[in-house]
């Protein structure tokens, strides 16, 4: 039996306007099984990028609860939960977040220092490598296009070696040939190092290479 690496039990999150309270996510539940890749799809707005904060504990819900890697993310403090994702999860936003002063390898490096290791350079060199820019290493974010920070972001991710890689629209900001180079590398890292994939994404290619595809409609969960 396969074990489940994120569980999502009757999650709910509402905010409140001067007007109303808003429903963005309503009674969602699922499992994610080790190693799997899913995809969560639907229209701009329907709560695809709540769901995934949820999911990897940036976020809270209003109800309903998260196991993350077989820990209940309610039971846990900030700090517990920054550890766990410091140890186990690796993130691609689609706005980057690359530490502008730092060169590319030193961006990649840095979750070994959020985790209390030394930094692996070998590695991070490799990771570069793999990704096409090794002959980036050196520069830094500014000098770099939006698909070579991409790059260094989804190498970046694969520092750790996490066990889940979570990924807001990481084709949104790049041409197809770009993009097309991304979704090889991250099913190619999935494959060697047995990451489990969650992915938000609006690019149907990219949503139909996973294993499983969770489509959000109105804040409610229909599986595709």
């Amino acid at each position: 039996m396969q074990t489940s690496v994120i569980k999502a039990i009757s999650v709910f999150k509402t905010v409140s306007t001067k007007q109303e309270q808003l429903t963005i996510l309503d009674d969602i539940s699922f499992d994610v099984a080790a190693g799997e890749s899913v995809a969560i799809v639907g229209s701009s707005g329907a709560g695809k990028s709540t769901l995934m904060t949820i999911l990897a504990g940036l976020d809270t819900p209003s109800q309903g609860s998260i196991e993350l890697l077989g820990q209940d993310l309610a039971q846990m403090d900030d700090e517990a939960r920054a550890a766990i994702r410091a140890q186990s999860v690796g993130f691609v936003f689609q706005s980057f977040l690359l530490i502008p002063s730092l060169s590319a390898l030193d961006n990649v490096t840095l979750p070994c220092l959020l985790k209390g290791e030394p930094e692996d350079k070998a590695r991070a060199i490799e990771l570069l490598k793999a990704v096409g820019l090794e002959h980036r290493i050196h520069h830094s974010p500014a000098q770099l296009s939006g698909g070579e920070q991409q790059r260094v972001a989804i190498a970046r991710a694969f520092m750790i070696q996490p066990k889940v890689l979570f990924a807001d629209e990481p084709t949104g900001n790049l041409d197809q040939h770009t993009a097309e180079k991304i979704i090889e590398l991250l099913f190619e890292l999935n494959r060697q190092h047995g990451t489990t994939l969650v992915l938000v994404t609006h690019d149907m290619a990219l949503a139909n290479r996973c294993a499983r595809r969770l489509h959000i409609n109105a804040g409610q969960l229909e599986e595709a």
